[in-house]
């Protein structure tokens, strides 16, 4: 499978409590469960947005999870390699 972040606008989304983002991980679940071929891995919170690490046969499958989770892919981008510090030697 590839690779690929997932760029969400969901405006107030920071401001979500423990309880609101467990109901909005548990709404992100359920969608996957109806597919094939897609894997969340992480997302991480920033103002008015996330970024979600997915793994999936393709971007089709991640579009069709947003439009089943009501979770917007604003921009999705595959991740064609890696880097870290470690990379510099």
């Amino acid at each position: 499978m590839k690779k690929y972040v997932i760029e969400r606008d969901i405006p107030g989304v920071d401001t979500l409590n423990a309880e609101q983002l467990k109901g909005a991980a548990q709404t992100s679940n359920d969608a996957l469960a109806k597919l094939d071929g897609v894997q969340w891995v992480e997302s991480f919170v920033a103002k008015d947005k996330t970024f979600c690490i997915y793994l999936a046969k393709d971007e089709a499958v991640i579009k069709e999870h947003a439009r089943i989770s009501g979770f917007p892919a604003t921009r999705i981008s595959e991740v064609v390699t890696r880097i870290c510090p470690l990379t510099a030697g």
